[in-house]
């Protein structure tokens, strides 16, 4: 009785969908139109947002608050020469709203605004936005390369706005109906909080729109997924770029984001943080003061093990920056240098960004681009690793005695039979030897052939795993 109603059920469904195709074909222009003007209404859908692990490069390691006009065409310009390599994401990172980015305070500094309490680029570091352009000029350029272009914000509304009580763009509300002047970033003194109301929506929506007009793809907001973790801005932030017209990838910063809120962020955010900021150490000494900023790579193994089996296509636990190369002449911590991490110690974090899928950002110079950081920016099979269909985790349960000794493992997500690529690493600060079979590195059956993924040279022996590691480096197998 069932079986035979559902069959009937199936029948009828072909034949309305029959007639509705007719109908369709017959209205399709009409319809059309309409489906564009709802779809604009809804903020567009966002899949196929970050349907691979963003790349690109980001200001704030090399330029901090200092970025202007001129220097971030002139790295953008060297980025777009390895957008075939996935380098897209040309991001400003904070500050391109401040006059005087090297003023001592935040009255000094001279934020930019509209008369809506929204920030704009100051004309004097990106003359470019004259005459109310904003950073739509900038955009277009951008995209002109063959890039997208993103831009850091602190969430919040800016002080200035409430001193003001500027009337937030498309309400009735103004700037103290959505603030939360008890709320402040407790290491950044430009914004207050935004409450969880209507004129708080009402705020976000209207940057947003402003974003999306300027064509921006890339929002990068700061102070929300921890210290402190912000949930409902994140729900509002989220709602507006919905509403506002244009795809807006979405990434939260700075981490350590809990693992208690994995499931709250992927499905409000593109990437999020899953460490405080990394720089240019293996590790850093942390006092109480400092908390635990800044994160070596040495931290990244821990943070990256934690949020194994996290990252999926739109949802991008983030390990930071690659702090590689100059970073000069204004850095975001610390004094111009080059950076102090060694080619094995650079080679070894884009080995285990690359195997645990995380967003790859360079933070350097590129106008001062390095040779070890062009072999590695232009290494197709580790950007292939980290673009690619895989999964990955730790290998557990290393032999005893290799307690300096990391592995992981990733085979694809699609039936390659046998394929898989192995990556080991030596924390410690000694050189280690390796001498083991493969079962003891998670791999299940020994290996038909073995190839250097780096070099793509193949390896002599594969019946086991021998191999000096120096200090601090890494090999990556790929196993057939």
């Amino acid at each position: 009785m069932t079986i035979g109603f559902q069959a009937a059920a199936r029948l009828a469904s072909r034949r309305i969908g029959r007639a509705a195709a007719r109908w369709r074909a017959g209205v399709r222009g009409s319809l059309l139109g309409i489906a564009l003007c709802a779809a604009a209404a809804r903020g567009l859908r966002a899949e196929g947002l970050a349907a691979s692990p963003p790349m690109g490069w980001n200001s704030w390691d090399a330029y901090g608050f200092t970025i202007d006009e001129a220097d971030f065409k002139a790295n953008a310009t060297v980025l777009a020469q390895f957008r075939d390599h996935g380098w897209r994401y040309a991001v400003i990172d904070e500050g391109w709203y401040m006059r005087d980015p090297s003023g001592g305070n935040l009255e000094s500094r001279h934020y930019q605004l509209d008369d809506s309490g929204r920030l704009v680029p100051s004309v004097n570091r990106f003359p470019s936005a004259a005459g109310g352009a904003g950073l739509r000029p900038l955009a277009d350029w951008t995209h002109a390369q063959g890039l997208k272009l993103g831009i850091h914000i602190l969430r919040g509304i800016p002080r200035a706005a409430v001193r003001a009580n500027a009337r937030i763009a498309g309400s009735t509300f103004r700037a103290a109906d959505a603030a939360d002047e008890t709320d402040t970033c407790p290491w950044d003194e430009g914004n207050y909080g935004v409450r969880d109301n209507a004129a708080g929506q009402a705020y976000y929506d209207s940057i947003f729109r402003l974003y999306a007009s300027w064509g921006i793809d890339f929002v990068k907001v700061d102070c929300i997924a921890a210290h402190p973790y912000r949930p409902t801005e994140i729900r509002q932030i989220a709602t507006a770029i919905r509403r506002a017209g244009r795809p807006l990838v979405l990434s939260l910063s700075p981490g350590p984001t809990a693992i208690a809120h994995a499931t709250e962020v992927a499905r409000y955010a593109q990437l999020w943080r899953i460490s405080n900021d990394v720089w240019d150490g293996w590790t850093f000494e942390h006092t109480a003061a400092s908390g635990d900023f800044p994160n070596g790579i040495r931290d990244a193994f821990d943070h990256l093990a934690d949020w194994a089996g996290h990252a999926r296509p739109g949802q991008w636990p983030d390990a930071d920056m690659l702090p590689w190369g100059v970073l000069a002449p204004h850095p975001g911590w610390g004094e111009p240098r080059a950076t102090r991490l060694s080619a094995a110690e650079q080679q070894t974090q884009f080995v285990l960004w690359a195997i645990a899928r995380s967003p790859l950002i360079l933070g350097c110079n590129l106008t001062r681009l390095d040779e070890l950081t062009r072999s590695l920016v232009t290494n197709r099979a580790l950007i292939d690793l980290d673009q690619g269909a895989w999964h990955s985790h730790p290998v557990t349960g290393l032999p005893p005695g290799h307690d300096n000794l990391r592995a992981w493992i990733a085979t694809p997500s699609r039936a390659h039979r046998g394929e898989a690529v192995l990556a080991i690493f030596n924390v410690g600060a000694e050189p280690v030897s390796v001498q083991m079979p493969w079962s003891a590195l998670g791999v299940q059956a020994p290996p038909r052939s073995v190839a250097d993924l780096m070099t793509g040279a193949p390896v002599a022996s594969a019946a086991t795993v021998d191999v000096q590691l120096p200090a601090h480096a890494s090999v990556v197998y790929r196993l057939d």
